[in-house]
């Protein structure tokens, strides 16, 4: 047997949260040190001709893969958090979801103008979250230099959303 991939320590359960969908769980490979370690070495791997400042991750899987690339990388890392839970002064931003609307935020001061920044998350299914936060990211003065993602299900089209941005993710699934 090779060596492992990213994929080979994701758990998929069928039809969760319904019927025809297959989630794909990242706790299997937060939960496996070899299975971390080559997920947060890969995305940073993904950066290491991209010229960059801050690292940018999204509530709260974001938040995970984005630490230890901010610290592996020598980077600061900037929170994106649903509304309300940010303690000084923020910038949001409104988002469609399936059934009805969501509502990030980002500290006003986090991103200065002129600054180059990397967006983690560790899925890409509708790319609507992280339109919005690539919107905040801009309000402010920011350059998205790359958007990173762990997983990718093609099948629901978050790349058309974010076409204008360089994107990779580590695993792409054909479905939703």
């Amino acid at each position: 047997m090779g060596e492992k991939r990213i994929e080979d320590y994701v758990r998929t359960i069928p039809d969760f949260p319904e019927k025809g969908v297959m989630f794909r769980d990242i706790t299997t490979i937060l939960e496996d040190p070899e299975g971390l370690k080559l997920t947060v070495d890969k995305l940073c791997e993904s950066l290491k001709d991209v010229d960059f400042d801050l690292i940018v991750g999204l509530e709260s899987r974001g938040f995970i893969f984005g630490v230890p690339m901010a610290y592996a990388m020598h980077k600061g890392f900037v929170p994106v958090r649903k509304r309300g839970k940010l303690p000084a002064a923020t910038i949001s931003k409104k988002y469609d979801l399936e059934y009805g609307e969501a509502e990030i935020e980002i500290h006003k001061d986090s991103v200065k103008p002129g600054q180059r920044v990397v967006l983690v998350d560790d899925l890409m299914a509708t790319g609507g979250t992280m339109a919005a936060a690539c919107d905040l990211v801009e309000e402010l003065g920011g350059k998205i230099a790359k958007i990173c993602f762990v997983m990718e299900l093609a099948g629901l089209a978050g790349r058309e959303k974010l076409k204008k941005y360089d994107i990779e993710s580590l695993v792409v699934y054909p479905g939703k």
